[in-house]
């Protein structure tokens, strides 16, 4: 049992009295007065004041008195029990006595974080002064419980639906803009003044609707605060400064990880009808793949996406990858570094990749090291024409940058990684493919050597996921014509020498199994089937 009192005092307050009895006047004319505290003879009461306790705890490190007292319970059992916990938590090792506020405490985890990746940092500081500081900071660390934290969620999903109105307000803008507009342009000059008035306060009903925040913090994104915000508690409990991680608890939309769909015929004849875009990560088809690539030849950054189209490095990884990682005596090349890209265009810095080993190898196949070998003698002719420059026209043209990196710009400069990725958006655009991201060559990579027969585990590797079933959930359903083979096997394992039933009403679709085949004979069969649609579809991609 806990070391302590519990007592009861209200608050009641009685004159305060000099030597000869006599009520001590305050200069404004008021007497001066004081709590009567537990010496109250209301407190008699059932319904007044209310309960306290205070604990006997040992003294701190350096010899201070540790007292910890708190009130406001409405009984006495309430006070008890209050008591026993804190006293179970101090003899838990808890810092019962701690003032600490979650913002103070969050800022001091931060600092102490010296193993976060810039990016990763800039992220974590986001969370924490935009989301986490505002919602919570206010409350000290032993205050904070699961409550808080869902109401923080709670609050997100009000300004969802805030965010969700501004940008159907804005639609509607648009709409109305676009109509105004139409409408002006296509009147009979002289125009009559009241249409460019209505284009002109459409345009700035267009200008304040953008202005309000439209864009909602998904389930995703939700599920990156939580993530956070318990690392920053679990460090909270092995520092003793609370019980438990009180995100545990906390419930959110049900995040899915967005499926990666192929661009099937009948998927771009409705993107081409309508501009609609199926799903967020979409994945060409070797054909679509190949049409970029020859529509890409004679783009400066082809050699580029030609290596992120077949070997799946990331573009900080493609940006960032130095000649001095590259063995095309060997045909490979490791991943070791990345550049990432900032709030700004010029805030662009070099981190380790995402890899979860640090360190990702790939073989390169024939095409890519000779398309490599052709790119290395052109960055060198491009090196001695720039210095040539330099020599003739310091002022116009600056030194060589020697970057040492693979892919340049014509002084030596790697590639901005958001000019990259623009670049890539033009020519997509220009050649007429369905869209799809830089980001999403990778899913390109793995199709294709999913189609080419690689194991899932060898697809895995070339990625640089962290785990299998994140490539197998991810990969499993993506090229569902090449499960065609797979889906026939086991009706063909069966031997038929009667035709199927077929309900009432519906066509005589018939389904026998040649007789002369045995079961053995049809896996023989699919297998051959399976071998030649695989060999096929290799040399189209």
């Amino acid at each position: 049992m806990f070391d302590g009192q519990t007592y009861k005092r209200c608050a009641c307050k009685e004159p305060v009295l000099d030597d000869n009895g006599q009520p001590i006047i305050n200069p404004d004319g008021k007497p001066k007065l004081r709590q009567i505290g537990s010496a109250c003879p209301l407190l008699q009461k059932r319904d007044h004041g209310s309960w306290y306790y205070y604990l006997n705890l040992p003294d701190g490190p350096r010899g201070e008195r540790r007292r910890p007292r708190k009130g406001g319970f409405r009984t006495q059992n309430e006070a008890k029990d209050a008591a026993q916990k804190l006293w179970a938590e101090a003899q838990g090792g808890i810092d019962v006595d701690s003032k600490e506020t979650v913002a103070a405490f969050l800022r001091r985890w931060l600092r102490q974080r010296a193993d976060l990746k810039r990016s990763t940092r800039r992220d974590y500081e986001d969370y924490v002064e935009r989301i986490f500081i505002p919602a919570l900071g206010h409350l000290q660390l032993r205050q904070l419980r699961q409550r808080h934290i869902q109401e923080m969620f709670e609050e997100i999903w009000e300004l969802n639906k805030i965010k969700a109105a501004n940008r159907l307000a804005a639609q509607q803008a648009e709409a109305e803009c676009s109509d105004a507009y139409r409408a002006w342009k296509a009147a009979p000059t002289p125009r009559p003044p009241h249409l460019r008035q209505r284009w002109t306060e459409a345009k700035a009903a267009l200008r304040s609707a953008r202005q309000k925040p439209r864009r909602e913090t998904g389930p995703g994104t939700q599920k990156k605060f939580r993530d956070t915000l318990s690392a920053a508690l679990d460090a909270a409990v092995a520092e003793r400064l609370i019980p438990e991680n009180y995100t545990k608890g906390v419930t959110l939309p049900k995040y899915r990880r967005p499926e990666a769909l192929v661009w099937t015929e009948a998927r771009v004849a409705r993107w081409r009808e309508t501009g609609e875009i199926p799903g967020p990560v979409m994945v060409w088809t070797p054909e679509q793949t190949g049409q970029f690539l020859d529509g890409a030849v004679g783009h400066r950054m082809y050699p580029m996406w030609h290596l992120a189209a077949f070997r799946a490095p990331r573009r900080g990884e493609v940006v960032g990858l130095p000649w001095t990682e590259i063995d095309l005596d060997a045909k490979t090349f490791n991943i070791v570094t990345q550049l990432v890209k900032g709030s700004t265009y010029s805030d662009v810095w070099q981190e380790t990749p995402k890899s979860y080993s640090g360190l990702r190898s790939a073989t390169l196949d024939d095409a890519t090291t000779q398309l490599l070998l052709a790119w290395r003698e052109v960055q060198q002719a491009e090196r001695e024409a720039w210095e040539k420059k330099h020599e003739a026209e310091p002022d116009k043209y600056g030194p060589y940058v020697d970057s040492g990196c693979v892919f340049t710009t014509e002084d030596g400069s790697p590639h901005n990684p958001d000019n990259v990725s623009q670049a890539f958006d033009r020519l997509v655009k220009r050649l007429g493919l369905p869209p799809i991201r830089l980001h999403d060559l990778r899913h390109c990579a793995a199709s294709l050597s999913l189609a080419a027969g690689l194991s899932m585990k060898a697809i895995q590797a070339l990625l640089g996921h962290s785990n299998y079933s994140l490539t197998a959930d991810t990969y499993t359903s993506l090229m569902p014509q090449f499960d065609t083979a797979a889906a026939n096997a086991p009706v063909a394992l069966v031997p038929r020498k009667t035709p199927l039933e077929q309900p009432s009403g519906t066509p005589n679709l018939t389904l026998v199994a040649p007789p002369s085949e045995t079961a053995a004979a049809a896996e023989e069969t699919m297998a051959a089937d399976g071998e030649r649609e695989r060999l096929s579809l290799v040399a189209s991609a």
